[in-house]
């Protein structure tokens, strides 16, 4: 079962950082795409920046930066301070490790929660970009598929910490 939960928690943690590394690489395309066009604006050939790249980029970003959250939560990438961690004895390593896996699961539910809660609220007042009209809750609702991803894989890091603290392995066994 827990061989079963990993490799899961492992695809969606993957397949978000892919989709950013995609969203990212697309934006990198239009700006390009921009820059070529304003740079031919003298020129008088018909073509132009893109309408509402700033929104675009924007919207992307955060998209694009909630994707990657989850793969560096169950890759346990997340800066923290562990200063004495080295001099603990090991047993103390584990406890902490479960600390901080349960602190991320807190920040990932509540930023996510902050992060549905900002999405309705714009989709109520049906806010939209200054330049492009783009309904800002689009950009919301992109990296609240990242937020939720992030709840899932803290949840499962969570469980994997618990498992190690016990010590048991993959199978479910003492290690």
């Amino acid at each position: 079962m827990y061989r079963s939960l990993n490799r899961i928690t492992e695809w969606i943690a993957s397949a978000l950082a892919l989709a950013g590394g995609i969203l990212l690489l697309a934006i990198v395309a239009l700006t390009c795409v921009s820059i070529i066009g304003r740079a031919l604006v003298p020129l008088d050939i018909g073509v132009g920046p893109i309408r509402g790249i700033y929104d675009i980029t924007e919207i992307g970003m955060a998209a694009a930066i909630f994707a990657f959250l989850p793969w560096t939560q169950y890759r346990e990438a997340h800066a923290r301070v562990d200063l004495f961690e080295s001099a603990m004895p090991r047993s103390m390593q584990k406890v902490l490790d479960l600390v901080f896996n349960a602190a991320m699961l807190v920040v990932a539910s509540v930023g996510t929660y902050r992060l549905y809660l900002g999405m309705t609220d714009k989709m109520s007042y049906g806010e939209t970009t200054l330049i492009a009209q783009i309904p800002v809750w689009q950009g919301y609702a992109a990296s609240l598929v990242g937020g939720i991803g992030f709840i899932l894989v803290a949840a499962f890091c969570v469980v994997r910490s618990l498992r190690r603290l016990f010590g048991l392995s993959e199978q479910g066994e003492p290690a």
